[in-house]
């Protein structure tokens, strides 16, 4: 996790963070922020997920799995779902079918089309990983509450300037 600052250290500049004193305008610096700063948070719930062997893409499929539950989902449900648009989400239940998480069945109605279900193994991992959340929310607590709900409607606002 060398290169990344963390709550240890507080009031840290991205000019500093990343040694680049110059940017083009405000919206160049907080495209370079939020690139930085989603790197900074996955390098943390990477570290933490890895103590249970499993990525952060695989943590996401596993969590749309099991909001599902017990339905069952499909590899382009998952694509549409996922935080992180990639294009391997097949071998990602695959690993996760093989560490014995999930269940994979082809449908009945259409053969070409496969039905993903999460596991009571999968589902007794996620509530064994739901134990990190206060760790996870205190990672992120030098911003109050209301400062977070802040952050989240500016989000959600730059989101939804699409053209």
């Amino acid at each position: 996790m060398s290169g990344y600052t963390f709550l240890g250290e507080v009031n840290m500049k991205l000019e500093k963070e990343i040694k680049q004193s110059k940017f083009r305008n405000e919206y160049h610096k907080l495209t370079v922020n939020l690139l930085f700063t989603y790197s900074w948070i996955h390098s943390f719930l990477a570290e933490k997920l890895s103590k249970y062997g499993i990525t952060p893409q695989q943590f996401n499929i596993l969590r749309i799995l099991r909001g599902q539950y017990p339905a069952p989902s499909t590899v382009s449900l998952l694509k549409e779902r996922m935080l992180e648009k990639i294009s391997d989400t097949s071998r990602l239940v695959e690993r996760l079918r093989l560490k014995g998480l999930l269940e994979r069945t082809y449908n009945e109605n259409d053969r070409r089309k496969v039905n993903i279900v999460i596991n009571k193994k999968g589902l007794e991992l996620l509530k064994e990983i739901d134990k990190i959340d206060p760790e996870v929310d205190h990672y992120l607590a030098s911003l109050s509450s209301e400062e977070a709900k802040t952050v989240n409607d500016l989000l959600d606002k730059l989101r939804n300037n699409k053209k």
